[in-house]
């Protein structure tokens, strides 16, 4: 059952994760030449530059409710304002595709470093005998969601950052999936299958405690 203290810590762990996130997408595209970023304010770490009233606000809102109202465990949720950029503007010496794919990756490499950072405090606070309450949930609520953003924004499903990671000899597939991602992101993660669930959280659930049980150890803090 989700706790208070998680609650009040969700919203500025979201706030900071989505936006490293954007901000490292605007940073790269910016150092690859293109300008959209800075031009449409997106080079920035405040979060008002990259709230989205879907992803930022209304889903994690629902997912607070949610918890609250069935004394159910928060489930970590959200999405961030997409950052723009423009691969023909490009200056290095890279295909549209190897830029756009770079641009894209660094966004989840982010939040999984956000994740080992977390982790990486939590084991100085054990090592020193220096252990804050408020701190520590900070931190494992940190870890917990950056673990879930990393993987999911690499799902091969656009507009997320794994669709623009298929490669264009695959021109077919993405034209698919960019069409019919949203139904399949619904069936995924919103249709329930039988008494277990929809078979996105199933099939995610397993990888997303490896991921959080192996960033945990990798530190040493668990």
């Amino acid at each position: 059952m989700v706790t208070t203290r998680e609650i009040v810590l969700f919203i500025p762990s979201l706030l900071l994760s989505l936006s490293v996130h954007e901000f490292m997408h605007a940073w790269v595209a910016t150092k690859l030449g293109d300008p959209t970023p800075v031009k449409e304010g997106r080079l920035t770490l405040s979060p008002l530059a990259h709230i989205d009233p879907l992803g930022t606000v209304l889903f994690p809102g629902l997912a607070v409710f949610s918890a609250l109202a069935l004394h159910a465990p928060l489930m970590f949720f959200g999405w961030a304002k997409p950052v723009r950029f423009n691969p023909s503007l490009f200056t290095k010496k890279l295909t549209g595709w190897q830029g756009t794919a770079i641009a894209a990756v660094v966004g989840p490499l982010s939040n999984l470093a956000l994740a080992i950072l977390a982790a990486l405090l939590v084991r100085a606070m054990i090592q020193t005998n220096h252990v804050n309450e408020m701190v520590l949930t900070f931190c494992d609520v940190m870890i917990q969601l950056n673990v879930l953003l990393f993987l999911f924004n690499l799902l091969p499903l656009p507009p997320l950052d794994g669709g623009r990671l298929i490669p264009p000899t695959m021109e077919s597939v993405h034209d698919f999936l960019s069409r019919y991602s949203f139904l399949i992101f619904i069936v995924l993660f919103f249709l329930p299958i039988g008494s277990h669930g929809a078979i996105g959280w199933r099939v995610l659930g397993p990888v997303l405690q490896f991921l959080h049980m192996n960033v945990m150890k990798l530190t040493g803090a668990y």
